[in-house]
Formats: C-alpha cells, sequence, structure tokens
C-alpha cells in the first residue's frame, strides 16, 4: 500500500506525525554535520592555543579560555572551565531536546489516532444498530491502528539516532573534560568548589527515556 493512502486513511494524526518526521530528520542532518565538523583535537597542548578559523574545537575554546584568565589573573580556573565547557556542550546539544521530545510524544499522538478511530468505528455501529458487517468492522479497526504503527514508525529511528547524537556528544564531552584538566593542571589556580564546577553535561542532556 502507497504512504498517500496510509497518510489519507489515518487522517490529521497522520499529517502531523509527517510533521514530526520532516522536523526530526532536518535536527538529525543538521547536528550530524555539526558534529563532524568540528575540529578534531591531538594530544598536543600546544596545537589547541594556535587554533584558528571560524570552527574551532570545544577543547581549544576551553584551553584557550582558561589560559587568557590565567593571564588576567584569575585564581578559579575551574570554574572558569566549567563555565566555557557549559557554553561549547550547549551548542553541541542544541535541537536533541526537541528530538527527544519529538521521539517521546509521537507514540502518544499514534495512540491518540487510534482511539478517535475506535470511537468513530463505535459510532457506526451503534447508528447500524448493532448489525454492522464484519469486513466493514475490520476495515474501520485497521484503519485507527495505521496512526498508532506510523507513530511507533516514527518515534524509534527518532529515539535510536537521538542516542547515536548523545553518544557523540559524551565522547567530545569526555574529551574536554581530558583536555581542561590537563590545561589547569599546568597553570597557577586556586579551586573553590571543583567537585561542583566539573565540566559535566548528563544533566542537560536531552534523555530520551
Amino acid at each position: 500500500m502507497e504512504i498517500t493512502t496510509l497518510i489519507d486513511k489515518g487522517g490529521p494524526v497522520m499529517w502531523v506525525l509527517l510533521g514530526y518526521s520532516v522536523v526530526a530528520v532536518a535536527i538529525v542532518v543538521e547536528r550530524l554535520i555539526h558534529l563532524n565538523l568540528l575540529p578534531k583535537v591531538s594530544g598536543d597542548l600546544d596545537s589547541l592555543y594556535q587554533s584558528t578559523g571560524k570552527r574551532i574545537a570545544p577543547e581549544a575554546a576551553i584551553a584557550m579560555g582558561v589560559q587568557q584568565a590565567a593571564a588576567e589573573g584569575v585564581k578559579d580556573l575551574v570554574r572558569v572551565a566549567s563555565r566555557i565547557g557549559s557554553d561549547q556542550l550547549a551548542r553541541m546539544e542544541s535541537g536533541l531536546r526537541t528530538l527527544a521530545w519529538l521521539g517521546n510524544t509521537a507514540p502518544l499522538l499514534g495512540l491518540f489516532g487510534t482511539i478517535t478511530g475506535m470511537i468513530k468505528a463505535f459510532q457506526v455501529i451503534e447508528a447500524a444498530g448493532g448489525k454492522v458487517d464484519a469486513m466493514v468492522l475490520a476495515g474501520g479497526i485497521w484503519e485507527a491502528m495505521v496512526t498508532t504503527g506510523a507513530g511507533l514508525a516514527v518515534a524509534i529511528p527518532v529515539l535510536f539516532l537521538l542516542h547515536f547524537l548523545e553518544g557523540l556528544v559524551d565522547k567530545r564531552a569526555k574529551s574536554m573534560q581530558r583536555v581542561a584538566s590537563m590545561v589547569i593542571e599546568q597553570l597557577p589556580h586556586v579551586s573553590l568548589n571543583s567537585e561542583n564546577d566539573q565540566v559535566k553535561h548528563r544533566d542537560s542532556l536531552a534523555h530520551a527515556i
């Protein structure tokens, strides 16, 4: 059966789910391009301070920010690294919360379409006085179930891709933590609250489930 026929059978809910798919694909493609275009870093810290151009690696942004703060006499470099790291993570995680919202609500929207479809089917049965052809009833139920299937078909790949993107961000966050620690260890500083100011991102990630 063609997709256009399924959309026609499912009604308005199918159009909303189609919109979900378009938005999700746009976010995933944009995030993949953004994350893959971020410059990679090597183990050489000196190369981080020489980063130039429009795209600077998050690790380099932390290294240069911490070095500048140290040159200006800032003592709590851990807090500086935490602030810059949080800004960089927020940029990498942009759109992931929307992706999680789409993945979590798509099945519910599909279920809503099924419930409304079933209500209409039973209204037809009531109007016919209970004398309904089994084939007609089966067709009505089948049409109502289309939206649930469509909702799951949208949610499963969206959540899979969300976790994949979260994994990419998580990997980069660990690299940022490592670089921040290495840079700060080489500079004189005072840690006022190092435990709470570590570069963490789990709390801000858009967890799907």
